[in-house]
């Protein structure tokens, strides 16, 4: 009940005096997706490489701008059709998911003490994108329990 008061107070107009259509989200949201999914990729690479590309300013930068695009556009959608993270099993997953993906990038990227640990934590974060992607396509957090039956 207060997350539900919560996030009806925080979204309360955001999109209501707005005629940003769903589709305009979608696309912002995906293109966002595709773009952040690319440069974490694109990094990673870098990291395994030793690659001093890394440590280009744009690189560290661009990253940033593209995320705060994508949780801007995957609030405004979840205004605009009504689903919160409370409610919505699959939103839920997708959000809990998000938060381990960006701990395994930042153990990839920045925090991870040896090589073999940085890739190891880039290649399971792949791993969670795809279980963030699969999701958010089928609206189903229980994938791989309902293959199996």
């Amino acid at each position: 009940m207060l997350w539900q008061g919560l996030w009806q107070g925080v979204t309360a107009g955001c999109l209501q005096e707005t005629s940003v259509s769903y589709a305009a989200l979608k696309m912002i949201h995906v293109t966002s997706v595709i773009i952040s999914y690319l440069l974490f990729s694109l990094r990673g690479i870098w990291m395994m490489q030793g690659s001093a590309a890394l440590r280009q300013r744009w690189a560290k930068i661009a990253p940033h701008i593209v995320d705060t695009m994508l949780l801007t556009s995957a609030i405004a959608l979840a205004v605009k059709i009504d689903q919160d993270p409370i409610h919505d099993a699959w939103l839920s997953a997708k959000v809990l998911g998000l938060l381990l993906y960006i701990g395994l990038g930042m153990m990839a990227l920045r925090f991870g003490k040896t090589r073999r640990a940085r890739v190891s934590a880039w290649i399971a974060a792949q791993l969670v994108f795809l279980y963030i992607v699969l999701v958010a396509v089928t609206k189903n957090p229980m994938l791989f329990f309902v293959a199996a039956s």
